[in-house]
């Protein structure tokens, strides 16, 4: 029979096949090949050595099993073909005989290998990022621009160059206010002008309104704060680049800012960024000379603003990208990957504070656990609550719940609190279940290998919570408070090893019911009258 084995594209996993076996494939720890990603079901398939090929069968998996792209059921694959569980591929590999040696007679030669050839060699050195060396120290030509280089081709040339020395110098600085601020620094090195500033568009829709962000006077009298409106309005507006010699004479602008501010000749562009958005204006000044710009000046600018933008939009990109791994790698804990990063998205909506609403309420606790760890050392104990723990927690997140808090060996877990589902009671209803079926296959698995088991009692309860996120501006939790959790809580108290007490409200609010039976009403401390208690029947 031939052999085979899968190699995942990550390279971090390979599965040897041996002909005996059947290797099932899951996120579960229980799993012959645990591979921990959420687009990987618990149980997704199974892998075994056939006949001319690798059977692989889908075990009714949430996101597929895929063979070239195609999903499958059951199929054999061969050498070359990719496999992927979920997300995760892996490509099949026959696995061959090392090669026999040339009998010493040479039966066989070895071709010489050819000679290599060296075309061209080039000696690469790190190249000057100093825009001050790219810049002579007064402008040249008719326009402001610093540029040591009088024809037209030479100064084309120069143009280019020190564009692409600006983009590199830009791209180094991705806090997009220290890049507003190198922004301004580029200009007044490269331009020979009085002021420069940098207004944003802030607000949304028709609320927008340019705000000064940069603003600076090379004669530092701070004057570099005030922008005449009548030329930044024009420039965002009209998405114009506008040049005006003389502002002060200029039809187009009247308003009172220009004489108040002695503007005498000045450029403004719109910093234009993906799909048409403009983000904002570029503004220089000279509060002096008239008819000072050029149109050199102004297509200098044009271009300058176009990288200045496209720097500004990766700024605002690589910051939201960090806060939002901020915001996942803090709720990844509580919640499923999924809905983790649609927390993370919405991240500027996790504030402190809360509302009202129905919640479902869970509550699992180890029973005998605080005996039974007396007698193990604190790495058994470390190592059973991981476990434990890691697929409890698992389940939850596999049925859309949220988990709110480790409490000892308790587990306390939410349906309905953040996101809201229709079927938030029959989600919970599945996913006690489910752990109590999933315990009986770890204690199977801790009792072969010659470690204590443990077991489980649940409650649950449905009821108008507060939920929100309780804390201070530096930690936030996600949590609810209310007497429903209260009495989710004691009914796990109540529950003996392996039951699944639920409430009367939860018990109404599931759509699909299992069977139960009713209990004696339960006297529950804090509550004045007694509480209808059901018990899932097994």
């Amino acid at each position: 029979m031939r052999a085979f084995k899968l190699l995942s594209t990550a390279g971090d996993l390979t599965i040897d096949l041996t002909q005996s076996r059947t290797i099932v494939v899951g996120r579960a720890v229980t799993s012959d090949l645990p591979i921990y990603d959420p687009t990987v079901s618990r149980r997704h398939a199974e892998v075994s050595l056939v006949d001319g090929g690798v059977r692989v069968q889908d075990l009714g998996s949430s996101n597929g099993t895929f063979v070239n792209g195609t999903k499958i059921g059951e199929t054999v694959v061969s050498d070359g073909d990719v496999v992927t569980f979920g997300k995760v591929a892996f490509k099949v590999q026959e696995v061959t005989p090392p090669a026999t040696r040339p009998p010493p007679d040479g039966a066989f030669q070895r071709a010489p290998a050819p000679e290599a050839t060296i075309v061209r060699q080039v000696s690469v050195k790190q190249q000057s990022s100093d825009l001050d060396e790219k810049v002579a120290a007064r402008p040249s030509g008719a326009g402001h621009l610093k540029l040591d280089a009088e024809s037209v081709d030479d100064r084309q040339a120069e143009k280019l160059s020190l564009l692409l020395d600006i983009s590199k110098e830009l791209s180094k600085q991705q806090e997009v206010d220290r890049l507003l601020e190198k922004v301004v620094d580029i200009t007044f090195k490269v331009m020979n002008v009085d002021r420069v500033s940098i207004l944003m568009l802030e607000g949304q829709g028709d609320t927008q309104e340019l705000v000064p962000r940069v603003s600076h006077n090379r004669l530092g009298d701070g004057g570099g704060a005030r922008v005449p409106q009548s030329i930044a309005r024009r420039a965002v507006d009209e998405r114009l680049a506008i040049l005006t010699d003389n502002a002060a004479a200029d039809e187009r602008f009247k308003g009172k800012s220009i004489m108040m501010q002695s503007v005498r000749s000045a450029m403004c562009t719109p910093l234009m960024g993906s799909e048409g958005k403009v983000l904002g204006i570029i503004y220089v000044d000279n509060m002096t000379a008239t008819n000072s710009f050029g149109d050199e000046d102004l297509e200098f600018l044009i271009a300058f603003s176009g990288i200045a933008a496209v720097a500004i939009e990766n700024g605002r990109l690589t910051e939201r990208i960090q806060r939002e791994a901020v915001v996942r790698s803090n709720f990844e804990r509580y919640f499923a990957p999924d809905l983790a990063e649609q927390i993370a998205a919405e991240v500027e909506e996790v504030q402190l504070g809360g509302t009202k609403r129905p919640v479902v309420v869970f509550f699992s606790d180890i029973r005998g656990f605080t005996s039974m760890s007396e007698n193990m050392s604190p790495d058994g104990i470390a190592t059973l609550l991981t476990e434990y723990f890691t697929e409890m927690v698992e389940i939850v997140f596999e049925h859309g719940g949220t988990l709110d808090k480790f409490m000892g060996d308790a587990i306390m877990a939410l349906w309905g609190a953040p996101i809201k589902h229709d079927d938030d009671a029959d989600r919970a209803m599945r996913a006690a279940i489910q752990q109590q079926e999933m315990l009986a296959q770890l204690n199977e698995k801790w009792t072969e290998n010659g470690r204590p088991t443990v077991e489980i009692g649940i409650g649950i309860n449905f009821g108008e919570v507060f939920a929100g996120n309780i804390g201070s501006e530096r930690r936030l939790e996600y949590t609810v408070i209310g007497d429903a959790v209260n009495t989710a809580s004691r009914l796990c108290s109540k529950a003996e090893p392996g039951e699944i007490l639920i409430s009367e409200p939860f018990y109404k609010a599931l759509k699909e019911p299992p069977e139960v039976e009713a209990l004696e009403p339960l006297e529950l401390k804090g509550k004045a009258k007694v509480v209808p208690v059901y018990r899932l029947k097994r």
